[in-house]
């Protein structure tokens, strides 16, 4: 997103707040923000608050001592995307009607790049069959809309019509200006952790918290591949635009696996999946007895093993992670030869900057000729990108 020109519409409603979180965002990630507000904008959020999150100037007014004559023009066709956030049933209906009386929806009009509209009202206001029929005539002409949320609104009353949340947003965002470089590919990624049962109240289970495979998922999305996640039990928020199957032990991640592989092109399995699991679990509570207790496991299936027996001439091409606390090397070859895999992504979790809670990590990635690329400390969706770069050049040598 780095030194792309993104501007973020700002229109009068009271989800227009959000919207300072939003460009709080894009600076963060590189993209040179500007915002243009509507008058009633600013009677929600000052445009001092814009201009100094952004560093930018703020243009509410067409004429004015601080807008050149020309700058709806230029600002529209310099950008690389406008987003429209928060867009109100009023704004929504001047774009779909062509109507052009301030500086924004002269902007809108006049621009060449990608346009994202992000809706928030009443619930019934945006269940109006007029505003429908506005939403629908600007889908028509390529305006990308993003679904609003459903919840407690404003008015007190519950249902769908909240500005999606700004890290929701930036997901869309992060879609429309990468270069959809994956598309046509069929992606299954693992992530989390998977548990398993003593009783009704307790179970084994593991410190994975699935940000990487999500990371992974997100990522492949973004650039354009159609993403099957099949996620253990993780309080992450569910990436939009893919199938989701949830999924809490081994076998049945197993056959969620098994059953979405045959229309894979990539697999790959980020879930820190239970190496055993107990023999039987209890039906009621097991109650506080003798000082010491004794629990009977039994070994879990291995799903990229088994992946890697049965997988058809060069596709899927598979992908493992190992996550070691010592010896990563040596386990990871191991794990790589022993699966029959094509890469192996392995990290020591035993640091704190690249275990199962970090948001960075660092990586050795192993490839089936014997090649190895030792990566530094990186945030882990970047680690995301910088594999599916290796695995698009891994495909693109199999072809």
């Amino acid at each position: 997103m780095k030194g792309k020109k993104i501007i973020v519409g700002v229109t009068g409603g009271i989800a227009a707040y959000k919207s300072a979180e939003l460009v709080r965002l894009l600076v963060k990630e590189g993209a040179n923000t500007f915002v243009a507000m509507t008058r009633n904008a600013a009677r929600f959020v000052t445009p001092l608050t814009f201009e100094t999150l952004s560093n930018n100037r703020v243009i509410r007014h067409m004429f004015d001592n601080t807008t050149a004559p020309l700058d709806h023009i230029t600002w529209a066709q310099e950008a690389d995307l406008v987003i429209i956030s928060p867009a109100t049933a009023n704004f929504i209906g001047k774009i779909a009607n062509g109507i052009a009386d301030d500086f924004l929806s002269t902007l809108v009009i006049a621009s060449t790049a990608k346009i994202l509209v992000c809706p928030s009202m009443n619930s019934q206001m945006f269940a109006n069959a007029a505003v429908q029929v506005n939403l629908k005539r600007i889908a028509e002409r390529g305006y990308v809309i993003m679904d609003p949320a459903e919840g407690e609104l404003a008015c007190h009353t519950e249902g769908k019509g909240r500005l999606p949340d700004p890290q929701e947003i930036m997901e869309k965002v992060r879609f429309l200006i990468s270069g959809q470089d994956l598309k046509g590919l069929r992606i299954l990624v693992t992530a989390g952790p998977t548990v398993e049962p003593l009783d009704p109240v307790r179970f084994i289970s593991n410190r994975s918290t699935g940000r990487m495979g999500y990371a992974v998922a997100k990522a492949a999305g973004r650039r354009g591949a159609t993403v099957t996640l099949v996620s253990g039990p993780t309080a992450l928020t569910a990436p939009r635009g893919m199938m989701i199957y949830r999924v809490q032990t081994a076998l049945e991640m197993k056959r969620a696996v098994l059953d979405c592989s045959a229309e894979a092109d990539v697999i790959i399995k980020a879930a820190a999946v239970s190496d055993y699991r107990p023999r039987e679990r209890a039906d009621q509570k097991i109650k506080k007895g003798a000082e010491t207790m004794t629990i009977d496991l039994e070994k879990n299936p291995d799903i990229l093993a088994e992946l890697g027996r049965t997988k058809r001439s060069n596709k899927p091409l598979l992908v493992g992670f190992a996550a070691e606390t010592e010896d990563l090397l040596i386990n990871a070859k191991e794990k790589l030869q022993a699966k029959d895999i094509d890469m192996i992504v392995a990290n020591d979790v035993s640091r704190e900057d690249a275990g199962f809670a970090s948001e960075t990590n660092i990586v050795k990635i192993l490839y089936r000729d014997g090649t190895q690329e030792d990566l530094p400390l990186m945030k882990k969706d970047e680690v995301a990108d910088h594999l599916l770069d290796k695995i698009k050049d891994l495909i693109g040598e199999k072809e």
